[in-house]
C-alpha cells in the first residue's frame, strides 16, 4: 500500500482554508489547475511510497514511538508558494517549525528503521498542496493572493499514517483517496 506520515489540520482550520481557496478559484485560469479536495489536505512528514503489508506493523510501532517522544506544538497555515514552475500550488506553515522538522525527521527515521527504502534524504519543506497541474502554469497571481493569508493556529497533538490510492478511472478531476490507517498521540510513551 502507498503510505505517508502526516500532520492533519483540524476541521476548523480546513474550513478556514476552504473559504480562502474559494476566492482563488474565482481568479482567471483557475480551471487549468486540479484543486486538491479537503480529504487531501495534510503536511507530509515522510513519504514511504509502496510499502509491503508485512512491513506496516513495524513501521506503525516505530511511528508510535516517535509520537511518544514528541511534545505537542503550535502550527498554523500561512502564505502560499509553488513548486515546479506552477505544477504545485501550496500553503506554507507557521508556528513551531523546529518541532515540525524534528517530527518529520523522526517519521523518516521510522521508515528507514522499519526497512522502507526512503531514497535520498531531502531537506524538509513544510507545505500543504492545494492545487496541481500536469504542465507549467503561471500561479503567481495565486501566490500573490495568498501573500497575506494567515490561518488560525492549532495545537498539533498527533501523528497520522495515511494510505493514498491514486485515481485509476481516467476521469478528469478525479482525486486520490486518503485513508488514515494509524494515529498516535504525542507524549504517550516514555
Amino acid at each position: 500500500m502507498r503510505l505517508f506520515a502526516a500532520v492533519l489540520p483540524p476541521e476548523d482550520v480546513a474550513e478556514e482554508l476552504a473559504v480562502e481557496l474559494e476566492g482563488l478559484k474565482q481568479l482567471p485560469g483557475a480551471g487549468s489547475l486540479r484543486w486538491t479536495g479537503r480529504p487531501g489536505w495534510h503536511f507530509t512528514l515522510a513519504f514511504y511510497g509502496e510499502v509491503d503489508d508485512d512491513v506496516v506493523p513495524e513501521l506503525s510501532a516505530r511511528l508510535e514511538r516517535a509520537a511518544g517522544r514528541t511534545e505537542a506544538f503550535s502550527l498554523g497555515l500561512r502564505r502560499g508558494g509553488q513548486f515546479g514552475r506552477g505544477r504545485a500550488l501550496w500553503i506554507g506553515a507557521d508556528g513551531d517549525m523546529a518541532a515540525l522538522r524534528l517530527l518529520a525527521e523522526r517519521a523518516e527515521a521510522a521508515g528507514r528503521k522499519a526497512g522502507v527504502d526512503m531514497g535520498e534524504h531531502r531537506r524538509y519543506k513544510a507545505h500543504l498542496t492545494v492545487a496541481r497541474s500536469r504542465s507549467e502554469v503561471d500561479v503567481r497571481p495565486y501566490v500573490t493572493a495568498l501573500a497575506g493569508f494567515e490561518g488560525r493556529r492549532w495545537t498539533v497533538g498527533e501523528l497520522a499514517l495515511v494510505r493514498s490510492s491514486l485515481p485509476r478511472s481516467g476521469v478528469p478531476g478525479e482525486q486520490p483517496r486518503y485513508e488514515v490507517v494509524g494515529r498516535w498521540g504525542f507524549g504517550a510513551a516514555g
